[in-house]
């Protein structure tokens, strides 16, 4: 029988994507189960010229998938597209997107 993955699932496992080696700079991913939310950061290695920074932030509400920072050169809503997720349920706050009323 066949497992179907939930909406968090797929969230995780795609955020947890963009956690890997980086050049000169080290990259950590962390979650917050409980409220489904989901994370990777980046740390510069020394000399650092910048702090650490959000590289994904995204977290699941309802039915929706709410993507607060994005700022990698592969979108993050394209990787949850691409898993079946419909594009009206990923809302892009980093870009100004409300997330609907209910």
């Amino acid at each position: 029988m066949e497992r179907i993955e939930s909406l968090a699932e797929i969230v995780r496992r795609e955020v947890m994507d963009y956690h890997g080696p980086a050049l000169k700079a080290t990259t950590y991913y962390f979650e917050d189960t409980t409220n489904q939310r989901y994370t990777v950061i980046i740390v510069q290695d020394y000399p650092r010229k910048n702090s650490a920074r959000v590289v994904v932030l995204a977290q699941v509400v309802g039915d929706m998938v709410i993507i607060e920072e994005d700022i990698t050169d592969r979108p993050l809503y394209e990787a949850l597209m691409r898993q079946g997720i419909p594009r009206e349920k990923i809302v892009l706050s980093y870009a100004g997107e409300q997330a609907p009323v209910a």
